[in-house]
């Protein structure tokens, strides 16, 4: 064999193994995190004045996938599209209790893949039913168990939801950016919910606008029997009155963010009238 070829093999070779070093070094971990924030690790007042603390609020998450977006993803446009070039993709379904710890626990980790480094500067995944009719869950996307006081009235409530939902979003909004993965490193990303967003938050005056447009907690206590209510959407929409349902499935599809930055909500099925 002329030794003109073997050399440049040997190049090709090692060429091809620089590469593949190259690109093997310029990966990182990427973390997903999902965070109910202190509303519902410490619990609140809502806008009507009920103290509400939460014994478990489950989720069930799939389709976690994190995007290198290009141009940035706006999900208040409602004719964006989300472009990207690069995709993390976290396998699997995933039930979350976002009030796992105590009043100051932080965020709980999802799960975590190896990626390609870059700015993962949008989320998304999908919100949808548990199938194990062991569980309590079952059937149901959102699960919400807490008590709530007002004027020395007690209401243990369970409150099922259905509906599922994909939420889709753009850069994550708060304190410090996320995102940013470097080869060899860490970066994280939150998936945020907003439960001030369905029970409003005394501490705002009434006619603010997250108030205007939360339900609060009034309308379920007053379906509450000897201290106990346990309900879902299929029976809230024949107990609530027409006023108080159309609030709460029109701002179910808010409870999703990235920190404070918004979500593209779209609806995977229905459960009554409920809008995107």
């Amino acid at each position: 064999m002329p030794r003109r070829f073997v050399t440049l093999v040997l190049i090709v070779l090692l060429l091809s193994s620089a590469l593949i070093a190259l690109a093997q070094a310029a990966t990182g971990t990427l973390e997903f995190y999902a965070n109910g924030e202190d509303f519902v690790r410490q619990g609140f007042v809502s806008k009507d004045g009920w103290a509400i603390s939460f014994d478990h609020v489950y989720v069930n998450l799939t389709g976690i996938t994190a995007y290198q977006s290009d141009p940035p993803y706006e999900p208040a446009d409602e004719d964006a599209e989300l472009v990207f070039d690069v995709e993390a993709i976290l396998e699997g379904s995933y039930l979350v209790d976002l009030a796992e710890g105590d009043e100051d626990a932080d965020p709980l980790l999802v799960g975590e893949v190896d990626a390609p480094e870059g700015f993962y500067n949008a989320l998304s995944w999908e919100m949808v039913p548990v199938e194990d009719e062991e569980s309590d869950m079952d059937g149901y996307t959102l699960l919400i168990i807490g008590t709530a006081e007002k004027d020395g009235e007690v209401i243990d409530f369970t409150l099922g939801i259905e509906q599922s939902y994909t939420y889709t979003c753009g850069e994550y909004v708060g304190d410090e950016r996320k995102g940013i993965l470097e080869a060899d490193d860490y970066a994280d990303l939150e998936m945020t919910f907003h439960f001030d967003h369905v029970f409003g938050d005394g501490e705002l005056p009434p006619d603010d606008g997250l108030n205007e447009t939360a339900p609060g907690f009034a309308p379920f206590a007053a379906l509450a029997e000897d201290g106990v209510l346990v309900t879902d959407l299929a029976a809230l929409e024949e107990q609530l009155s027409e006023d108080d349902w159309t609030l709460l499935v029109d701002i179910l599809p808010t409870l999703g963010h990235v920190g404070e930055g918004h979500c593209h909500a779209t609806l995977l099925d229905d459960v009554g009238e409920t809008a995107e």
